[in-house]
């Protein structure tokens, strides 16, 4: 998942709350939150509310953001229960939400436009 995570355009691995956290940004703007301790296998994403609601219903490993906004998080447990495909695709939707909510000047200077 870190190396999912990095990939992004102007992505940064943070450690704001310890070395158990990695924090994924863009635009100083969390979008991933990936617990390294061991046995650890989850991920905190942001997520639009209404998708937030119809990915957990439909994935028992999908739940309200574990110490997070529950509205706007979801923790996915990474359990295999949901296909890497779709996992990826949270974590496209989440950068996408922060990406989207910065400003146009900034995202043009992460996106090198």
């Amino acid at each position: 998942m870190l190396e999912t995570c990095g990939d992004f355009p102007g992505s940064s691995e943070e450690y704001p709350f310890g070395e158990g956290v990695a924090v994924f940004k863009v635009g100083g703007r969390m979008f991933a939150l990936v617990p390294l301790e061991e046995g650890a296998s989850s991920i905190s994403l942001k997520c639009d509310p209404d998708t937030a609601l119809e990915l957990r219903a439909r994935y028992p490993s999908v739940r309200p953001g574990y110490h997070l906004n529950k509205k706007h998080w979801n923790t996915v447990g990474l359990d295999g229960s949901i296909d890497a495909a779709e996992v990826r695709w949270m974590v496209e939707h989440s950068y996408g939400l922060v990406l989207a909510g910065l400003s146009r000047a900034a995202r043009d200077r992460l996106l090198d436009r």
